[in-house]
């Protein structure tokens, strides 16, 4: 039975002046481990679930992470008019699940083949605490107390900098202002996983913000030790166990021996510097492998399940040369960068395009422009539906390794990737009033072979860069890695840190540490390991080793384009910003739309107008964009005295007539003011239609506007054949 200890029990402790509250017991009772975590009024319920039954046939750990967001928590009701039930998980929800799976899956024994799922749902939503943090705290605590085999407790914290002042757990509000928005989660003195987005930070404050954030996940980890001990219950630690027989262990001596004899000189004899080159080298091996393990009659099932393990036995071959004599598989030094290329302009009828390439990974980045009014309207839990300008889309067609499969739309891989780059690349975005267009990039990941992610983050630098996008700095990233020696703790006693990591170099007792930035700070980190955790001594070290690559990077890019260009491409539309008097938006804006349809109809154009009177055209070409702000512009302006335009005849009175000046703006012509000798009638000199210039002979305080036709020579011709009465 899963069925846990239904006493509810609520545990409670106090870090950096917020109350944090566990309680078990109440809800979820037929899981393996269950608890709710509290931080303020944000509550999140973490369930973590044990199969029964082990998965015949796979060779990995099956481990499930999910995260619900439920629009309840916030008193929301989901935006659509036609679907009000929450669907698939958004970008943030799948973003969020990662970066718990990403915390707690190093800590689990990888020979595990049990399915374990653990479920996060956000029950209730104060607008001020970040639920994933507190969710990450949740999931932990759920696997802690649970009897599933689990080398926790971790903790999570987010680390803001408010005014040069480190901030716990930085509300939303804090988070706006805050030069960085980092979420570290491990002990108090090991680093498990890490997500950042920053505003150029140097690397000694990265170290100094994961430094002030692990002394309070020390203080978390206390505090879930306490639920434990009170509630624990027994790990099943029977079924990490393999029970080899002594025939197997047989056969697993014979060809482990086979291993160290031969492999290192498949792989070592001379440099293997592509992946192909490694394919064959591999299949070379594993041909002579089979036909040794034939004459020495191992069956073919048993020789057919040996050969999946290759790859996992070279990366410990790999591995242990490193370590040894500092020697990688394709002969590079540990602190150098494969090829790389740029190249900018690479398409012909697009806004901006950047393809990059580093070794066998190539990326191709592609900029569209758009007008403000194509941001993105984000339908989450927050308060007030968020809108973002400037996003990032990452793709990764199966091609890009050689396979073959379907294509269907992103999964968490891409979205995560897609996101990392983003956030790399958002400090440099120059700002709505400097630079009024939403802005798309697509990478392509047309080739791959380690760190598409960071190689995207170079390539949508160039795109923006050839799409005229004023960056405030060229941003370029590198994925660092780890080779390393444990002890039966899990702890580190022997390392290497490898810069651009690629293929065969992530595995286990390693790291993929992503570092993106300009030349002068940081603007993201997203750290995964296959450790239990990185010393501060790793973590320091690889900051400053990828300090160095990303410069080394940044300079290859530059060759190809050192700034953004002056212009933008023909084939971008033109933005035009006006400044109206807040007060006059209703006349853009007129009954029902009417007016600003109008303009969009006639001129082709689209218009946004925020509430502080900030108006944006947009159009595909100048005259568009012309005919367009001159038509707003004469809705908006003010007449002056003394100012004279030609206008139209709108309405015919006893007493005058009035013309129209400007869209929405008439004035009247006194009958005594049409011509330069007294008339009977209006009719006599005028018609509706008939185009007159006028004159403004006053305002008063109420904004009627006088006017005058006599005395223009512009109208002569309106009193010809006119009878001479009571000439004035």
């Amino acid at each position: 039975m899963k069925k846990q200890d239904t006493q509810i029990q609520r545990f409670e402790t106090q870090i950096a002046g917020q109350n944090l509250i566990i309680e078990t017991g109440k809800i979820a009772g037929q899981t393996n481990g269950s608890c709710t975590v509290q931080l303020g009024e944000t509550l999140v319920l973490a369930t973590a679930v044990l199969s029964d039954e082990s998965r015949e046939g796979v060779d990995y750990l099956p481990l499930l992470v999910d995260y619900e967001e439920k629009l309840y928590a916030a008193g929301k009701i989901k935006g659509s008019r036609f679907i009000k039930r929450e669907g698939r998980a958004g970008d943030e929800a799948i973003l969020a699940s990662r970066l718990i799976d990403r915390a707690i899956r190093p800590l689990f024994d990888q020979s595990i083949r049990y399915d374990i799922q653990v479920i996060v749902t956000v029950l209730s939503f104060d607008q001020k605490n970040d639920p994933d943090v507190v969710g990450l705290i949740a999931a932990a605590c759920a696997l802690t107390i649970s009897d599933i085999p689990w080398a926790g407790p971790i903790a999570g914290v987010r680390v803001g900098l408010v005014e040069n002042n480190w901030v716990l757990n930085p509300s939303y509000i804090d988070r706006v202002n805050s030069q960085l928005d980092l979420v570290v989660a491990g002990t108090q003195d090991k680093v498990i996983m890490l997500e950042a987005g920053a505003n150029q930070v140097s690397e000694d404050q990265a170290f100094e913000a994961i430094k002030f954030g692990q002394k309070y996940i020390g203080e978390i980890i206390q505090f879930i030790n306490t639920v434990q001990k009170a509630i624990g219950r027994e790990k099943k630690d029977n079924i990490i166990k393999q029970i080899i027989s002594s025939e197997e262990q047989q056969v697993e001596d014979l060809v482990q021996k086979y291993v160290d004899e031969n492999l290192n000189s498949y792989l070592f004899d001379q440099p293997l510097k592509t992946k192909s080159e490694r394919q064959q080298a591999f299949k070379n091996f594993k041909e002579k492998l089979n036909e040794f393990l034939e004459s020495q009659n191992v069956g073919k099932e048993k020789r057919e399940k040996i050969m999946k393990s290759i790859k996992e036995r070279a990366e410990v071959k790999i591995s242990e040369m490193l370590l040894q004599s500092n020697k990688r598989i394709d002969g590079r030094l540990l602190d150098e960068i494969r090829p790389l290329k740029s190249e900018v302009g690479y398409l012909p009828h697009t806004h901006g395009t950047g393809l990059f390439s580093r070794g066998e990974t190539q990326i191709l980045s592609v900029v569209t422009l758009g007008s403000p009014g194509e941001e993105q309207i984000l339908d989450t839990m927050e308060e007030n539906d968020s809108k973002k300008r400037f996003f990032h889309h990452y793709n990764f067609p199966p091609f890009s390794v050689g396979d073959v499969g379907p294509m269907r739309g992103p999964g968490r891989r891409e979205i995560g990737h897609g996101a990392l780059a983003e956030r790399a690349l958002s400090p440099v975005i120059p700002e709505k009033e400097i630079f009024p267009y939403t802005i798309r990039i697509v990478s392509e990941v047309l080739s791959s072979n380690g760190s598409s992610s960071q190689a995207s983050v170079c390539a949508a630098t160039l795109s923006l860069m050839d799409a005229g996008v004023p960056i405030k700095a060229p941003v370029a990233g590198v994925a660092m890695g780890l080779v390393s020696n444990t002890d039966k703790n899990g702890d580190i006693k022997d390392y290497k840190i490898l810069t651009d990591l690629q293929d065969l170099e992530d595995a286990e007792g390693g790291m993929d540490f992503k570092v993106a930035g300009t030349r002068d700070g940081i603007t993201a980190i997203q750290l995964d390991t296959k450790t239990h955790g990185l010393s501060d001594e790793i973590v320091k070290q690889t900051l400053q080793r990828a300090h160095q690559g990303r410069i080394e990077i940044l300079e290859n890019m530059s060759q190809a384009i050192k700034q953004p260009r002056e212009k933008l491409s023909p084939y971008a539309p033109q933005i035009r910003i006006i400044q109206i008097n807040p007060e006059k938006i209703r006349e853009v804006i007129g009954s029902g739309g009417k007016v600003i349809n109008e303009i969009i109809d006639k001129t082709g154009a689209s218009i946004d107008i925020e509430q502080d009177g900030h108006v944006f055209v947009t159009a595909d070409n100048a005259e568009s964009l012309d005919k367009a702000c001159e038509w707003i512009n004469n809705i908006v302006r003010e007449v002056e005295v003394n100012e004279i335009f030609q206008g139209k005849v709108v309405k015919i009175m006893d007493f005058g007539a009035f013309v129209q000046l400007l869209p929405n703006q008439d004035g009247l012509v006194h009958i005594s003011e049409i011509a330069p000798y007294r008339i009977n009638k209006v009719e006599d000199v005028l018609k509706e239609g008939d185009q007159v210039f006028v004159k403004v002979i006053k305002k008063d305080d109420h904004g009627k506007i006088s006017l005058s036709m006599k005395n223009l020579p512009e109208n002569q011709s309106l009193y010809k054949n006119k009878p001479e009465v009571g000439k004035k």
